[in-house]
């Protein structure tokens, strides 16, 4: 501490700025907590304390990382990037940080149908939002037209993310619409996100794989595909089928015909992660007819095999009481002044 001091006292002597971390009312300069993320370099300095300094200079890390501040450039490149990103399967929270800043980022969104539309509500109002949803029989742009938008925009030194339901390459396109950034010489970078093959059978209680039950996932496009049924019935495991509902009672009298046991059981979960999931469970001889009585539909995912049945047991827990649904919650003990009058 002395020789702070001394120190301290040449150099205000000297006319020399001098950081005393000792002791801050002895210091004329401190030194900021500095935080880079990417491009980005911000310097916090907070009254001479270092902790508080630390403290919000983290603070401030954290929420460029997480893309809750403004990133937008609003110069733009000689040539754009392009950006693919999983959004995850519905919920908007279940998008990862990475994705979530390349939004910050966005000059322009290319947004798919099934994609979490409620980050849209979060980007500045000139960024442009290009809508390339894809329903079955029903698209708004084609594959190819989606491919020259984002080339195009690129071009123009526009930073374009194109938001996808799920993760960009598990049936999702991505691989086509990387090779044609790369042929026009596109920066292009994935970022991947949360598949609903996997995350919608989970949130409803169906682990895609378990030990002793299923230690093999098979993902199936079953919208339109003709696939081979004689070897996907002989496979052991899990089977999940996306874009499926529609030819439900066909896939399950097909697998049935190809020696798949009509007592396997079927989960069908409708809007996985949103609040209006639900899931109607069966079996393959009986899961078309439960599922046209409750009137099943789009978006959902269709998964069979022994994991199906763990749906009854390892359901949603209620958001509110953390309990399994069906479950009581205890009735208050009664105060000590007894019921009121």
């Amino acid at each position: 501490a002395g020789a702070d001091a001394a120190v301290a006292a040449d150099a205000d002597a000297a006319r020399v700025w001098c950081v005393h971390a000792g002791d801050a009312a002895a210091s004329t300069a401190w030194t900021p907590a500095v935080a880079r993320v990417d491009d980005v370099t911000v310097a916090v300095s907070a009254g001479g304390d270092p902790r508080r300094s630390a403290a919000l200079r983290s603070a401030v890390a954290l929420l460029l990382d997480a893309g809750d501040l403004p990133l937008r450039r609003h110069r733009p490149a000689i040539v754009g990037t392009v950006t693919l990103v999983g959004g995850g399967p519905g919920d908007p929270g279940l998008i990862t940080t990475r994705g979530r800043r390349a939004l910050a980022e966005a000059d322009v969104v290319v947004v798919d149908r099934l994609a979490p539309r409620e980050l849209l509500d979060h980007l500045d109002p000139d960024v442009e939002v290009v809508e390339a949803g894809k329903s079955p029989h029903a698209h708004t742009l084609t594959q190819t037209q989606i491919n020259e938008v984002l080339v195009e925009r690129a071009l123009q030194g526009r930073r374009v993310v194109r938001l996808k339901g799920g993760d960009p390459f598990v049936l999702g396109r991505g691989g086509e619409e990387v090779l044609a950034c790369l042929e026009a010489g596109v920066p292009v970078e994935v970022v991947p996100g949360v598949t609903s093959a996997i995350a919608v059978p989970g949130v409803a209680g169906v682990p895609v794989t378990q030990r002793g039950v299923s230690r093999q996932v098979t993902i199936l496009s079953a919208h339109d595909s003709a696939p081979d049924w004689a070897t996907i019935a002989r496979l052991d495991g899990t089977l999940v089928l996306l874009m499926g509902v529609g030819r439900l009672a066909e896939h399950a009298a097909t697998l049935v015909a190809h020696g798949k046991d009509p007592a396997t059981p079927v989960a069908v979960v409708e809007n996985g992660t949103l609040p209006g999931q639900r899931t109607t469970v069966g079996t393959l001889a009986d899961i078309a007819a439960r599922a046209a009585e409750r009137g099943v539909g789009n978006p959902a995912v269709v998964v069979v095999g022994e994991v199906a049945a763990l749906a009854d047991v390892l359901g949603p827990h209620d958001r509110d009481t953390g309990r399994l649904p069906g479950t009581r919650t205890p009735a208050p003990a009664p105060s000590a002044a007894g019921p009121a009058d």
